[in-house]
């Protein structure tokens, strides 16, 4: 119980549980806007499933650091296949398994970003009688595939800042906690307001090209990223405040089953 006592284990944790909620934000956009397909019964069971999902996925990496060490090992190189054989550019085309699992996520961020804004202002036009019907299942499979490559990130941020397990799951879980108390104001309000969920479409596409650029060892800072998507939204309320009282466009919907 000597940890209760120490200053310093109480500053990482409150450090690293601020920066897991930072870091889950776009986690949460993801899963309100996925959810946001299914019918609204169901809209907040899938919320509530993808970030208990989200905890699950975080807390069993943090149990197998040694495992995911091992994923920064280079597993191939694709200089080799364009005749480089050194040099700083055929370092950087090394693809390790921590490689694989950020280019695979930032490809299908792009793509659900990309298609589900293409439904949103297009979909209408495009529907046709033998489209997919949305499912639960198949919503929250979505959610637990990119809940593995948000929790890669968040967990690497976690060994940084902090030295003891029990710190890091403590910081998880709380965060986690924190953002299923607010992910349906979150959600309800991005729904609400059509650009909003237009511009949280976007932060997703920008966030899927700055995974794709982590995948080949091209670092964007979260700074600049988290600067960019907070002044956006300053910009976006500031419109919402003008525009007040107007009837704001509407978006097209997925068919509900």
């Amino acid at each position: 119980m000597e940890w209760i006592a120490n200053p310093e284990i109480w500053i990482s944790l409150i450090t690293l549980t601020v920066l897991e909620i930072v870091l889950g934000i776009d986690n949460i956009i993801f899963i309100s806007i996925m959810a946001s397909k299914l019918p609204a019964n169901k809209q907040k069971k899938a919320r509530q499933l993808g970030l208990a999902l989200a905890m699950i996925t975080r807390v069993l990496l943090l149990l197998s650091l040694s495992w995911i060490m091992t994923l920064t090992s280079p597993l191939f190189n694709m200089g080799e296949w364009i005749g480089l054989s050194e040099g700083e550019l055929f370092e950087k085309f090394a693809i390790s398994g921590r490689d694989l699992i950020l280019l695979s996520g930032g490809l299908f961020l792009i793509y659900k970003s990309t298609t589900e804004i293409h439904d949103k202002l297009e979909g209408e036009e495009h529907k046709s009688e033998g489209k997919a019907v949305v499912t639960f299942s198949g919503v929250i499979l979505q959610i637990l595939i990119l809940d593995v490559v948000f929790s890669l990130d968040s967990v690497i941020t976690a060994v940084g800042m902090a030295d003891h397990i029990g710190v890091m799951i403590a910081a998880v879980i709380i965060a986690v906690i924190v953002m299923m108390l607010s992910a349906g104001g979150i959600s309800d309000f991005v729904n609400k307001h059509p650009t909003v969920k237009m511009l949280a479409l976007s932060f997703l596409l920008l966030i899927g090209v700055s995974l794709l650029a982590e995948g080949f060892e091209q670092h964007i800072p979260k700074g600049y990223i988290y600067f960019a998507m907070a002044f956006s939204v300053l910009v976006e309320m500031l419109n919402l405040k003008m525009n007040k009282g107007k009837k704001p466009v509407q978006l097209h919907n997925v068919p509900e089953d």
